[in-house]
């Protein structure tokens, strides 16, 4: 496992000045600590992460674990906990693991200190079974015939209609800090690095309504700590933009109240990179999305202790790897971006989300698919702004 620490300062502080890693107004260098594969199991393929930091300061990680691959059927919601910033990883507890695959794995603790985890399900996998199971053995493309038997055992778990009303966005809570969790039960959307925790006790939770006749765009609120949620906002469409390709949201309540919202687009203007929208009224109007010139995706937004807005993002472009920004007033602009990664084998990897901890240090965890292996580990960086 290569190891990277202080000496990265001296390689990071050259390619700034040639390349921009400096913030507008005041420096915004960084001082990569530490960077390392955190994963317990190398053999198995680890996804799109999320990492939260409790008000005892311990750090949460939820992540599709248990996989073979980017689409298989066999993910399900692990967790890790860091009692000491990040430098340790206790042994991943299994949270969820139901008949199909859950994918994107999401947790906040809320104000009343309970912990929500969020995942949504899915049958992508299927139609590659499918053609897998045409493919005669000992043809050219033929799976290993383990293997086969492997993906059909879980297939066969349920009948196709069982299946069908496995697919949903679903949520976990715990009230207890994550020793004891609540059953499953169904929220009406899914992103990524899930909702986030406002300062008046709400729970705020933008994202995508997935397997429902209508794909909707939007926000929804929950007043009792993540029991029960209500769709307050549909997310406004700029003109000519397909609302089919707007996906991964997620939120920051900024120092001054503005909620900020940042939304992964595949539309053609601004294809792939990050787009925004802002509410001043609580979340239920939101402003057209717009660009903010940050190539990049999924975004997770985290607001500082001293204000400032800082945005963690994938990097899926030579140099492959993970990049962060920061806003100095409240998301209005953003700075120039800074390098937490750039040696990536390709574009499997990002979804890094950050916390900040007590003594200054930022924690940045990302997945990524590894140069010698066809597995993605979980990558967790050490960090310093200046």
């Amino acid at each position: 496992m290569r190891q990277h620490h202080r000496r990265d300062w001296l390689k990071l502080a050259g390619a700034g000045l040639a390349a921009g890693l400096w913030g507008r107004g005041a420096y915004a260098a960084a001082t990569i600590e530490d960077r390392r594969i955190i994963s317990w199991k190398p053999p198995l393929y680890h996804g799109w992460p999320t990492l939260a930091r409790r008000k005892n300061g311990e750090l949460l990680l939820a992540f599709s674990g248990g996989r073979e691959t980017h689409v298989c059927p066999f993910g399900r919601l692990e967790l890790m906990r860091s009692k000491d910033n990040g430098l340790t990883w206790g042994w991943p507890q299994v949270i969820y693991d139901g008949p199909i695959d859950d994918r994107d794995a999401g947790v906040v603790e809320t104000a009343q200190g309970s912990l929500l985890m969020t995942t949504f399900t899915s049958l992508a996998y299927q139609p590659i079974l499918e053609k897998a199971e045409k493919i005669p053995a000992g043809q050219p493309g033929a799976w290993d015939p383990h293997l086969l038997a492997e993906w059909q055992a879980v297939h066969g778990r349920l009948t196709a209609e069982q299946r069908q009303q496995e697919l949903g966005c679903w949520m976990l809570r715990s009230t207890d800090g994550g020793v004891n969790w609540s059953a499953r039960y169904r929220v009406p959307v899914d992103s990524p690095h899930g909702p986030v925790a406002l300062t008046n006790g709400d729970v705020l939770y933008p994202g995508v309504a997935l397997w429902t006749p209508e794909r909707k765009v939007g926000v929804c609120l929950s007043k009792d700590d993540g029991v029960s949620w209500d769709w307050i906002a549909d997310m406004p469409t700029r003109p000519g933009d397909d609302p089919l390709q707007y996906h991964e949201l997620h939120a920051v309540e900024a120092a001054d109240g503005t909620l900020i919202c940042h939304i992964r687009n595949h539309n053609k203007p601004n294809a792939q990179e990050t787009l925004q929208s802002e509410s001043s009224d609580g979340g239920k109007t939101w402003s057209t999305p717009h660009a903010i010139g940050v190539w990049g995706l999924p975004s997770h937004l985290l607001r500082l202790r001293d204000g400032r807005l800082l945005m963690s993002y994938g990097y899926r472009r030579k140099p492959f790897g993970n990049q962060a920004r920061l806003s100095e007033d409240h998301g209005k602009t953003w700075g120039e971006p800074v390098t937490l990664s750039d040696d990536g084998a390709g574009g499997d990897l990002g979804y890094p989300s950050t916390v900040e901890c007590d003594d200054g240090t930022l924690v940045t965890v990302w997945y990524e698919k590894l140069k010698d292996s066809p597995l993605a580990q979980l990558r967790q960086a050490r960090w310093r702004l200046g």
